[in-house]
């Protein structure tokens, strides 16, 4: 897993299933202070998320296709 952001500056996680998750600190609907240092990101490395992605078996994302 890694992260990119995408071009709204916004970090966007990059899952192994090929997939990318937005992972956005939007205080107060969605509080992930993690997400705005390198520490932080660094450290959720491996965290699984739930992908929807996969749930609706969509083809893999592609940078700049986010």
């Amino acid at each position: 897993m890694a992260y990119h952001q995408d071009e709204e500056q916004h970090w966007v996680a990059e899952l192994v299933c090929g997939h990318f998750q937005h992972v956005r600190h939007d205080p107060p609907w969605t509080v992930r202070e993690w997400v705005t240092t390198d520490l932080g990101r660094a450290q959720h490395l491996g965290m699984q998320l739930n992908c929807k992605k996969c749930d609706r078996e969509e083809p893999i994302d592609a940078i700049g296709a986010s």
